[in-house]
């Protein structure tokens, strides 16, 4: 007899629906091997034949920490090419490495954790370099296409599956896992909700991960949001991975729960679905959720509908369906078409912030002092991978102008470092090879460590020159001849060994601190000071040297003898990724490093025709008088280089546009912790000073005319017809943006918004016709007092022009819509966190489950105002629902109390909400003004009569 061939279960039939399949292996699965599905890396099920599988694989600007891929700009530096179309093209390139490199290194995963769509609100955030703008609109439109690259285009099998982070109102390093985002409704509407919601909705997102911080007092991986709102944007089933630690951040730093189990109750519950905790070891999340479903907090059904989202994200990899999988046997690798997009992406993320008398493009016969830190650097970042092509700006100088036409002064400061003995720090030669951090990729590049293969430093009569650079703030880095950087790996021997500064914790950063007679030298990354010893120089809790700094030449001293003799300077300034201003680290000022900013004097005095270019992952405040050009990109991956030569050359045309609002002064700034961006005047959305350099702002070598402009209403939308005429010589991009603004709000609305963009190539003398759709929803604004949106009828400007302040046409249109009523306090009375305005306080959580209150700031007096409230024909009592201690006090339109209800006892904790009233006597329409007083929490008002 033949033994008959077992059927095939239904999962593994390709002709079945998604839905059906996931079914069938749900029901397979036991509740054990269910609950192992929880933690990041899912265990295989060798009985099913089911694959091991691992959610999160960088993949920001490509693929990262997985060894030498393309690098390709910062994501700020995507953002700012305004290009759509070329951001698709670099999804689609980085997708396509993701699948080739999984092909030989199963390491590699397909659920990529990127992009960024956290607004760049405050430009001292730590990771502004992740996200793409500080416009809702332009970020949703870049996230969009990046993630539509990365999904690939087959209807049914995905090529990755991208996660969007960090969900919610995320832009803060500083407390990051304890600090509490306070978002107004309206603000978290039209503002942070906006660049997730439209990007999901566009149909090309596998999920989202929730940041570390809190909004409104509740941590977001218990975020009711989850539910209320991301999961009602899309039918496809969304996969939440929680961020690194997180989950236990809930009990160990944030302490909203008493028990693990508790919190990862609540998290599942809220909608993670997949814990990114412990590293690579399951065993303690899956022990909180057996926990958790042994006292009745999670049932089985609870557990089911999250591994049905994760296996709804595996059957769209193609992971069941090998023969069908269009994108198994993809192998395009560093392949040129990916080189020469590289190269595209950087030249088109150049912004000219400043050209005056055409100083740019340089000629082709001048002579160039090239000069600055970042001259000579192909700097990478956290989310980085390994760079498998290098570029740097004096590379491609060199090669675009000829090495005899260039002089370069890199501007560090030479010295050497004297012990109080008379002997000298000392760099030994070293018999080794070169080693670049992260070549061989790693699953957590935090835990890599320093090299202990090479010798510690000694001391000699003589020493070693270094190169010493302050990146601000006193922090240094202290380089040898051979290009190593000082650095201490674990064992505390300083060595000259690393490629870069870098690493989770850099260790090679250093601080020199006055004493006695000379400096102590503080290594950063540990705390410990420097001390020499018999067998080498290590860091120390004790007996720390004191070192006299010998310098042997300053940098200003370097640059302003290669600048006097040049046609032009270059002077390119800018950061380190990983030093001041980073992933745990906010900056806290906009301007230049010191250092920096003294080479910048020395080669502006040394040679008025100065060119300044920044390469940075934020915006810097500079003072652009007497400087007659300057540019700005981020870091623009390996092909930076090339590009700023080919652009500063003139054989491509800049046409990068600010993605975000430079700033003249950190006067201009709010608190970091200040998230109302309306209340704030944040963003040029709201912010009514003058701007350094505004929001969309960037230059050309070709000038453009603006003309015919046309719009009309048409059903749903207002359709915007206009023309755009290359009147320069040179062939160039033009970046047409169009904003809106109502003319005669009721509240307080945006100075300017942007409603649509394009970026357009034109011949000299070449025109087009462009158009745009914008959807009357766009003109429409959070309505605290009806608890939606709502379109304001009346006037609406549309302005059209090259940046935000650039306007070069105008009109105005009116539109139809539902006219403001005043609130309804006898049907709804007064959410507390539903104010016009407000100051001195902050917006809590009403439960831990849902639901807002607000509180006074540190226990002190806040004031809310609620306008145009309908007492209808009266009303005789008010009601308050309020938790702790402390006084609300009523009145109307801004006259004496009417109400003063006090709680004469602490209530039982911050969720022991009790209900407190008084008489009143009001008709009519008044605005409500409420004063509270001490630790409370006031949750509603409500009006009875």
């Amino acid at each position: 007899m033949t033994a008959q061939t077992p059927p095939t279960p239904p999962f593994r039939d390709p002709h079945l629906p998604f839905a059906k399949r996931i079914d069938d292996l749900l029901a397979r699965l036991t509740l054990d091997e269910k609950v192992g599905f929880l933690h990041q890396y899912s265990p295989a099920v060798a009985r099913l034949g089911v694959a091991a599988f691992r959610t999160g694989q960088e993949a920001l600007h490509g693929v990262a920490w997985m060894g030498p891929a393309t690098v390709f700009p910062q994501a700020v530096g995507l953002g700012a090419t305004w290009n759509e179309d070329l951001v698709r093209r670099v999804g689609d390139a980085v997708s396509k490495e993701v699948r080739a490199m999984r092909a030989r290194d199963d390491r590699v995963g397909l659920n990529v954790w990127s992009p960024t769509v956290n607004l760049l609100r405050h430009p001292l955030w730590g990771r502004n370099e992740e996200g793409y703008s500080e416009d809702p609109k332009l970020t949703s439109a870049i996230a969009t296409a990046y993630t539509r690259g990365l999904r690939g285009d087959h209807p049914t099998y995905w090529r990755t599956a991208p996660v969007l982070k960090h969900w919610l109102a995320h832009n803060n390093e500083t407390g990051r896992d304890i600090s509490s985002s306070s978002v107004r409704p309206r603000v978290l509407h039209e503002y942070d909700l906006r660049a997730f919601r439209e990007t999901v909705e566009a149909g090309a997102v596998a999920g989202v991960m929730p940041a570390y911080n809190l909004v409104n007092g509740r941590p977001n991986h218990v975020s009711p949001y989850l539910r209320e709102q991301l999961r009602t944007w899309t039918d496809e089933d969304l996969l939440v991975c929680s961020d690194a630690g997180a989950p236990s951040n809930l009990v160990d730093s944030e302490h909203y729960f008493d028990t693990h189990e508790e919190a990862t109750a609540a998290s599942l519950l809220s909608g993670v679905d997949s814990f990114t905790d412990h590293g690579t070891d399951g065993s303690t999340i899956v022990a909180r959720v057996q926990g958790a479903l042994d006292q009745g907090l999670l049932t089985e059904a609870d557990v089911d509908a999250a591994v049905r989202r994760q296996l709804s994200v595996r059957f769209r990899l193609g992971e069941f369906d090998p023969a069908q999988d269009p994108h198994a046997d993809i192998k395009d690798f560093d392949t040129p078409a990916h080189r020469a997009l590289a190269q595209e992406a950087a030249e088109q993320a150049v912004v000219l912030l400043k050209n005056d008398d055409d100083l740019l493009p340089l000629a082709h016969d001048t002579r160039l002092a090239v000069i600055g830190l970042l001259a000579d650097e192909c700097k990478l970042d956290w989310y980085s991978g390994t760079l498998i092509h290098r570029s740097t700006p004096l590379e491609g100088l060199y090669e675009r102008f000829g090495a005899e036409r260039v002089e370069f002064a890199e501007g560090v400061d030479r010295v050497r470092l004297r012990t109080s003995q008379g002997a000298f720090l000392h760099v030994p030669l070293a018999d080794a090879e070169d080693e670049v951090r992260g070549a061989e990729g790693a699953l957590d590049p935090a835990l890599l460590a320093g090299r202990t293969d090479l010798p510690p430093l000694t001391t000699d009569d003589t020493g070693t020159e270094l190169a010493l650079v302050d990146w601000g703030e006193g922090v240094l880095t202290l380089r040898a001849p051979d290009g190593r950087y000082l650095s201490v790996a674990e064992d505390g021997y300083v060595r000259a060994s690393a490629d870069q500064p870098g690493g989770w914790v850099v260790q090679e950063t250093f601080r020199l601190e006055p004493h006695e007679n000379g400096h102590l030298l503080l290594h950063i990354g540990t705390g410990r000071h420097v001390s020499v010893a018999a067998d080498g120089v290590k860091v120390a809790e004790k007996g720390a040297e004191v070192f006299e700094v010998v310098v042997a030449e300053r940098g200003e001293d370097a640059v302003a003898r290669v600048a006097e003799a040049a046609d032009v300077v270059l002077v390119v300034a800018g950061n380190d990724p990983h030093i001041n201003g980073r992933e745990t680290e906010d900056r806290t000022t906009l301007r230049l490093p010191a250092h920096q900013e003294r080479l910048l004097r020395a080669a502006r005095t040394a040679n008025p025709k100065t060119v300044l270019a920044l390469v940075s992952a934020y915006p810097y405040t500079v003072d652009p008088a007497g400087l007659p050009a300057i540019l700005w990109t981020a870091h623009g991956g390996q092909a930076a280089g090339t590009a700023l030569a080919r652009v500063l050359a003139g054989d491509v045309s800049p046409a990068g546009r600010l993605p975000q609002t430079w700033y003249a002064s950190d006067t201009d700034l709010p608190g970091l912790l200040d998230y109302d961006v309306i209340g704030g005047r944040q963003t040029y959305l709201y912010f009514e000073g003058t701007p350094l350099f505004p929001f969309g702002h960037g230059l050309s070598y070709a000038s453009f005319v603006y003309g015919g402009l046309r719009a009309q209403v048409e059903l749903d939308a207002v359709h915007v017809q206009f023309t755009v005429t290359n009147t320069g010589d040179v062939t160039a991009d033009e970046v047409a943006q169009l904003y809106t603004r109502a003319t005669d709000p009721s509240v307080a609305r945006p100075r300017r918004e942007l409603a649509a963009h394009r970026r357009v190539t034109l011949a000299p003398g070449e025109a087009a016709v462009l158009s745009f759709e914008v959807p009357l929803s766009a003109f429409g604004f959070w309505d605290v007092a009806r608890g939606g949106h709502r379109l304001e009828p009346g006037p609406y400007e549309l302005l059209l022009g090259a940046s935000s302040e650039d306007i070069r046409l105008r009109t105005t249109v009116t539109l139809d819509g539902e006219p403001a009523a005043p609130r309804p306090l006898l049907q709804r009375g007064l959410d507390a966190a539903d104010f016009d305005e407000q100051s001195g306080g902050e917006i809590v959580d009403r439960t831990k489950v849902a639901g807002d209150a607000v509180t006074p700031a540190q226990g002190g007096t806040a004031e809310l105002t609620y306008w145009h409230c309908d007492f209808g024909a009266g009303v005789t009592e008010v009601t308050v629902e309020v938790a702790g201690e402390g006084v609300v006090e009523l009145s109307l339109d801004g006259g004496p109390a009417l109400a003063r209800l006090a709680l004469s006892a602490p209530t039982s904790g911050p969720y022991g909400y009790t209900t407190l009233g008084a008489g009143i006597v009001a008709e009519g329409v008044h605005d409500v003004h409420l004063k509270l007083r001490g630790p409370l929490r006031l949750a509603h008002v409500g009006f009875s009569g």
